[in-house]
């Protein structure tokens, strides 16, 4: 089933391809739509056939290494921890692929790049050897930068995907650094071997910081954590509508998925050693995202830098080092996934209305787009971690993980609380209160393709902030063992 879900989207791609001479437009998003439809079906059956009740790999196929002596083990498997970024993926991947870029060059290229990136972001989280990991992690790259730089929405699309490019790719060199040295110090790259080695050896502290850092590094870009978080504002405001979906709802928790993964697992040492120094780093990009978002004219932009608070709240939920906190941080994860998403396609579905998505230009919103205000309320009363939904659930589970690590970084993280909903609040009051903006002479509401895109989004804020063990049951037993 796993190596179907990485197949599939490229066959798809294949088929696309090879047809583009005799398809249409229409024909070729049916086949796109299919194929992840197919994928996302695939992916609750995983859920469906998942056993709670253990915290081992499950579903694993072993391919032997392609390259013997022990180098690049294709093996792939899930567990509790990867189990739902699956599900995100395939699941995101369907209402991407029903928003159109902002300009209409190349669609088959563009659906083409969709299917190939929904292949690798699975390989991400499925693979379970250290350096195919990096090969996926980075591969990520090529169809983003392309989704960034073709079917970006203004004239700095290229600078854009080039800061994407450029700061991520240089990060991960260093990974690639650590993932050499483990390789001449073990004679593998294999996970499971190295968790069994590395995890529990008496080694040298001071190389298992060096490794350590080396991993640091390449994670932290692209969460991102203060000071290299200026790519994503960028790249958010840049990017298509897909695109900053795809951005905000998945590569933002490869950085996470990989600390979890990889860094705290094989260097459980450095990770306590190095926790003081990520927590300070977390806060300060927690509160200096927020007080961003009240300088923001761009609604992307105001988006974007609530990513980065909430993604610093993740991280430092990760390295409570306790289990309330990493569940809380695998919740925030997916229910930001949800969210944020939901909103940057509300963002594009007011561009593609009026050209813009700078603020001082709307206001009165709910006199003229009903529907469009009810989803974008909600929606925005999960970002702000009201009760009773998606965000609340996750949000609480991170800072009690993280209050019985260090109340103190607790307290100065919580402002986010109160600093977020201030923004939240005038986010929307500015936008759907008040009497009608005279620049826009009409309006028009959420069309039925669009809401029938919004609906599952808001349906799964509310459904799983009522019902958050759907998830916490799946993820518990592989929490357990950290």
């Amino acid at each position: 089933m796993l190596s179907t879900l990485i197949i599939l989207p490229l066959v798809g791609a294949l088929i696309i391809y090879l047809g583009e001479s005799s398809f249409t437009n229409e024909t070729r998003l049916r086949i796109a739509l299919i194929i992840a439809g197919i994928n996302f079906i695939i992916s609750i059956g995983l859920w469906i056939q998942f056993d709670e009740n253990t915290a081992q790999f499950q579903f694993v196929e072993d391919f032997g290494s392609l390259f013997g002596q022990g180098l690049c083990h294709l093996i792939i498997g899930v567990d509790g921890i990867s189990l739902f970024f699956v599900i995100l993926t395939s699941f995101l991947t369907i209402p991407i692929i029903l928003t159109p870029p902002y300009n209409g060059e190349s669609p088959t290229a563009y659906l083409i790049t969709l299917l190939i990136l929904e292949s690798m972001l699975i390989a991400v989280f499925v693979v379970l050897d250290l350096l195919l990991f990096y090969i996926c992690f980075e591969t990520v790259l090529i169809p983003m930068f392309l989704i960034i730089g073709i079917w970006g929405s203004k004239v700095r699309k290229i600078m854009a995907a080039y800061h994407f490019f450029l700061y991520t790719l240089l990060g991960s060199l260093f990974m690639l650094l650590g993932i050499i040295v483990i390789y001449y110090q073990t004679g593998t790259t294999d996970y499971q071997y190295l968790l069994a080695v590395l995890g529990t050896a008496e080694s040298s502290l001071t190389r298992e910081n060096l490794l350590w850092l080396t991993f640091f590094l390449s994670f932290a870009v692209k969460v991102p954590m203060f000071p290299v978080y200026g790519w994503l504002p960028l790249a958010h405001s840049e990017a298509p509508t897909g695109g900053s979906m795809i951005l905000a709802g998945i590569l933002l928790k490869l950085s996470g998925y990989g600390f979890l993964r990889y860094s705290i697992p094989l260097f459980p040492n450095a990770s306590n050693y190095f926790t003081p120094f990520v927590l300070t780093l977390a806060v300060i990009g927690i509160l200096y995202s927020i007080f961003a978002c009240f300088r923001q004219t761009d609604l992307k932009s105001v988006i974007a830098y609530s990513s980065i608070s909430h993604m610093n709240i993740v991280i430092a939920a990760i390295f409570s080092d306790n289990i309330i906190g990493i569940e809380g941080a695998l919740f925030m994860m997916i229910s930001h996934g949800i969210v944020s998403s939901a909103l940057f396609f509300c963002v594009g579905a007011l561009y593609d209305r009026t050209g813009t998505r700078i603020l001082a230009y709307y206001r009165g919103l709910t006199m003229v787009m009903p529907l469009f205000s009810l989803c974008f309320f909600i929606l925005i009363l999960n970002n702000m971690a009201v009760p009773g939904g998606i965000g609340f659930i996750g949000e609480f589970l991170c800072f009690l993980g993280i209050f019985k690590t260090n109340p103190i970084i607790c307290l100065l993280a919580s402002l986010s609380i109160v600093l977020g909903a201030a923004y939240n609040i005038f986010l929307t009051n500015r936008l759907l209160f008040g009497s009608l903006s005279k620049y826009f002479k009409s309006y028009n509401d959420l069309t039925r393709r669009e809401f029938m895109i919004l609906l599952p989004f808001v349906f799964l804020s509310i459904l799983l902030g009522l019902c958050p063990n759907i998830i916490l049951n799946a993820i518990h037993q592989s929490c357990s063992i950290f």
